[in-house]
């Protein structure tokens, strides 16, 4: 899931990188993807997929595009769902980004594509429209974290923010310490936790024993950086005595890469290539208004965490313009799923079934397991005894998790990793009662399945639940004869 934005440029850009950190999993096309149904009926957010020279897309262990020539809608269209879903797409030396994205080019010449907004705006708009983004897990910490790696990271200020310096990782732990002003081993736990969310969704980079500031921090818009550069002066220095053993200088001097290639940022680490207009031929025929009519209705059904009311934008009301926008997103793999009166967005199927034949499953053994036991339990349970509609897979019901380690067999540690994965992927959605955890339900992602991912999701939780009724006869009976 993404961001989400307004009807006009936006006239406050992200200002620091506190708000920024506040789209980490969603307010940026985030590493965390869209549900959808694999051929096994386990759900994924994520995968990976390889461009080769011919352009097709293929899986090699990370998106990777190493076709020179331009390459066909079809495949610009699959390279976006991989990167919405993945992360930042990897580009071979000298290799173009795709339509609609930005290349953000390494020393070595290779590089790392990702979407922009169109029309220059930011997921600030979100907020102007009063349209709550998808939510970060412990958001506060995680935008404190984030201001302190920019301020650890972002050495020269007279420069752009990434790529920055290394910096060894206690150094931005001291730095959150002096920012709330606890030390205790709670907080640094709570920190790390941080730390590893946001290099999942590409804010930062996480090596051995040092952060880099991640691809995502690329996108800040110019304007913020005078915000940015306050933020950093206001931020306490950390209290940290010189090391005896492996000085910081030295940690950062071993991360730094050898020898910037010819053509990389003066400073050798990178620099940003900025995108050709993507949607420039759909929204010229427009005036000021109606662009960006279209241009907020993108936004927001691509990046708010629930669906969007239709009446609140005349995007979505127009079927004119509603074709417009549903072109606009076709380009990037995207359809239009309605809601009686409301609309989000998810995978067009046919960009799915070719994204997936070409990338390797991203979620494990365990997290598809878990994931079927919280949709076995929360909706097809209650769906039998009348209690949820046919066709929600939304639910009330949460799944204890006791339950989940009575059923899973898996051992208490793989179990909530596989856990936390499926909640910061949006599939799942965790419920409090009282001071106990009530348990899990499907999460946000699932209001973005079309619906012919919502039969194939049907008919494998029927598979799943029971796999030697009658009805699972029947939808294995229906598939081979197709």
């Amino acid at each position: 899931m993404a961001p989400a934005n307004g009807p006009h440029r936006s006239s406050h850009p992200e200002p620091t990188a506190t708000g920024a950190a506040t789209s980490a999993a969603g307010g940026t096309s985030t590493a965390v993807g869209d549900a959808n149904t694999s051929a096994g009926g386990a759900v994924t957010a994520e995968g990976r997929a390889t461009a080769t020279a011919g352009g097709a897309i293929a899986a090699a262990g990370g998106a990777i595009i190493g076709a020179r020539g331009p390459l066909a809608a079809a495949e610009v269209a699959v390279a976006h769902v991989w990167a919405r879903a993945a992360g930042p797409v990897r580009l071979g030396a000298g290799v173009a980004a795709p339509g609609g994205m930005v290349r953000l080019t390494r020393p070595d010449s290779t590089g790392e594509a990702l979407p922009v907004w169109p029309d220059g705006v930011t997921p600030s708009l979100l907020e102007e429209h009063q349209v709550a983004p998808v939510t970060v897990e412990r958001s506060g910490e995680t935008r404190r974290v984030l201001a302190a790696a920019l301020k650890c990271c972002w050495s020269d200020q007279q420069a752009d923010p990434w790529p920055g310096d290394p910096a060894p990782v206690e150094l931005v732990l001291d730095t959150y310490r002096a920012l709330i002003g606890r030390t205790d081993d709670l907080m640094r736990n709570w920190a790390i936790g941080a730390l590893r969310r946001l290099h999942d969704s590409a804010w930062v980079v996480l090596g051995d024993g040092v952060v880099s500031l991640g691809p995502r921090c690329a996108l800040w818009p110019e304007e913020s950086h005078a915000q940015l550069r306050e933020l950093v002066r206001r931020l306490p220095e950390p209290q940290r005595p010189e090391l005896t053993v492996v000085r910081d200088a030295d940690i950062v001097a071993a991360a730094r890469p050898a020898e910037p290639a010819p053509g990389a940022g003066a400073d050798g680490g990178g620099r940003v290539e900025a995108a050709a207009g993507e949607f420039d031929d759909l929204l010229a025929g427009h005036d000021e208004r109606r662009r960006a009519e279209l241009v907020a209705a993108f936004m927001v059904v691509e990046h708010a965490a629930e669906p969007v009311q239709e009446v609140r934008f005349a995007a979505l009301r127009d079927p004119a313009l509603r074709r417009t926008l549903a072109e606009m997103l076709s380009r990037r793999g995207r359809t239009l799923i309605q809601h009686r009166d409301r609309w989000t967005s998810g995978y067009d199927d046919d960009v799915a079934r070719a994204a997936y034949a070409s990338g390797e499953e991203r979620l494990s053994v365990s997290e598809r397991a878990v994931l079927a036991l919280v949709l076995v339990h929360s909706v097809a349970i209650p769906r039998a005894e009348g209690l949820l509609p046919e066709d929600s897979w939304l639910s009330p019901h949460p799944t204890p998790v006791e339950e989940l380690r009575r059923h899973t067999q898996l051992p208490i540690g793989e179990l909530e990793a596989a856990l936390r994965t499926l909640r910061h992927a949006g599939l799942l959605g965790q419920v409090k009662a009282g001071e106990e955890a009530g348990g899990y339900v499907p999460g946000p992602q699932f209001h973005r399945l079309t619906p012919a991912a919502r039969r194939r999701l049907q008919e494998e939780l029927i598979l799943a639940a029971g796999p030697n009724t009658p009805l699972a006869a029947a939808v294995l009976a229906r598939r081979s004869a197709r």
